[in-house]
């Protein structure tokens, strides 16, 4: 029999779900209905993405020209840091995505993180040691041509509530069921599952599993089935955000730029129509108002009559992803704030994850402890990189700043892994010891801790050589490379074409 799948919500995570499942199961396995309420909107502050949203888009064969100019979409190359280590001298960083052709370079970078670990003068700026860092010091994009022999991996930036409204169109013509409805009552099995959503018609919508995308509300995990949730907030301090657009100024590079604040940081994300615009605080540390002020201060639109929007978050993760017959998803089943773009990340791995354990053993209680096992991993190591940031820095200018930097309540991955850095061990080897790899790796991890220059203090004497960033002539073999890529203006006219 063909398992009826009920998806509540849309948005970008619903509608993530319904292609990759219609896509791997429908017709013959399974009839996927998402039901959305009119009234409520998508929060669309998640305007970033990793490369692997280039995966989903591969896998629900979606190409960039189809998708992208509907959505305002442009491409993402980094994620450039400003002013979150202000002591170390370093201004900014940038965190750029590994492609294929930084294999040949990351053990020179490796080596003289070890090498500057050891108190001696090397390059260790993150991003002119991968090639999507010289792309996006040249405002290049990353589209490939044909003469380059290597995978360049990129991300993008695009417009919330229009790539939700484009997914839907695409799954509604691959065989998904849309229905508009708002749900007011849940009906449940007597062996406590749920058993049908109901609407304000009285309508039952049916169904044999379900999957709750209606956000921090956890109509279906929370509020339903009872489900508890596992606040982040002993160590993730921002809990609420004010978001605004402002104009293009046409420069459109492929990076997102995260800027310290006083209280917390701002992105700015380039999207062909805007530029988006937000800063994630902590209101224990300052109130709405005084936060939309300082943004708008740092953006010069304290007198500009553009209207700014107020979101709170519930940092986190639910105690259980999948319970009974219910997948949590989105930012039902946690949020983790968007420092480092990993929402949709944390969704797709869900969505796939749970696919494989659902044909291996359906409703089985097994797949679900495994699954809620994986994916608790996959929210607690996200978490710990992010805290990194802010146990790291070297700000002193406000009580925010210093509360994070003492703040102890640290992981133990964690704590081994900045153990190991300090004390000049191979953090390689740790990484591999910890299993970390699925999350991020090697090269993430020398990227933050090099870009917030973690270092000790230079040694008095120098021996002048043993820079490999000069010596392997790394600049000049990345210089090369860019020489084969248009710019990021060229590549985004490319797709209208």
């Amino acid at each position: 029999m063909t398992c009826r799948i009920v998806i509540l919500g849309g948005g970008t995570a619903g509608w993530m779900a319904a292609n990759l499942m219609v896509r791997r199961w429908a017709p013959e396995q399974a009839s996927i209905t998402l039901v959305e309420s009119p009234d409520i909107g998508i929060v669309g502050v998640g305007e970033g993405s990793t490369p692997t949203l280039k995966r989903f888009f591969e896998l629900v064969d979606i190409a960039d020209a189809d998708w992208m100019p509907r959505c305002e979409a442009t491409y993402k190359v980094s994620i450039r840091f400003e002013g979150w280590s202000p002591q170390s001298g370093i201004a900014s960083y940038a965190h750029p995505f590994v492609s294929q052709v930084d294999s040949h370079i990351q053990n020179a970078f490796f080596t003289n993180c070890m090498t500057r670990r050891l108190g001696l003068d090397v390059h260790t700026q993150p991003d002119d040691f991968f090639l999507n860092g010289v792309l996006a010091q040249n405002a290049c994009g990353p589209q490939t041509p044909e003469n380059f022999p290597f995978v360049v991996e990129y991300g993008y930036h695009f417009n919330a509530g229009l790539l939700g409204s484009y997914l839907g169109e695409v799954a509604v013509e691959r065989g998904v069921v849309h229905l508009p409805a708002r749900i007011v009552e849940v009906a449940r099995a007597p062996n406590g599952n749920i058993e049908a959503l109901i609407d304000e018609d009285g309508r039952r919508i049916a169904g044999d599993f379900f999957v709750d995308c209606s956000g921090f509300a956890s109509v279906l995990m929370g509020k339903t089935l009872g489900v508890g949730f596992r606040s982040f907030a002993d160590n993730l301090f921002n809990d609420a955000a004010v978001v605004m657009p402002t104009d293009t100024d046409g420069a459109l590079q492929p990076e997102t730029v995260s800027i310290a604040m006083r209280h917390g940081w701002r992105w700015r994300i380039p999207l062909t129509s805007r530029y988006g615009n937000g800063y994630v605080y902590s209101s224990s540390f300052v109130e709405a108002d005084a936060a939309e002020t300082e943004l708008r201060e740092a953006l010069g639109t304290l007198d500009d009559d553009t209207q700014a929007r107020h979101l709170k978050m519930r940092v986190g993760q639910l105690e259980k992803h999948w319970s009974g017959n219910c997948l949590g998803l989105g930012l039902s089943q946690g949020f983790i704030e968007p420092l480092e773009a990993t929402a949709l990340l944390l969704v797709q791995v869900t969505v796939e994850l749970f696919m494989q354990h659902f044909e291996n053993g359906e409703y089985a209680d097994r797949e679900a402890d495994t699954f809620n096992r994986k994916i608790d991993e996959r929210f607690e190591r996200v978490r710990d990189y992010v805290v990194a940031h802010y146990k790291l820095n070297t700000r002193d200018d406000t009580d925010y700043w210093r509360a994070n930097r003492d703040n102890m309540v640290l992981s133990d991955s964690l704590r081994h892994l900045l153990d190991t850095w300090y004390r000049c061990r191979d953090l390689s080897e740790e990484i591999a010891r910890q299993k970390l790899e699925s999350h991020f790796g090697t090269l993430s991890w020398h990227c933050l801790l090099a870009g917030y220059g973690a270092f000790p203090p230079l040694a008095q004497k120098q021996p002048g050589r043993g820079d490999h960033y000069k010596e392997k002539n790394v600049a000049a073999f990345l210089a090369g490379c860019a020489l084969n890529f248009d710019a990021h203006r060229a590549n985004l006219s490319a797709l209208e074409n």
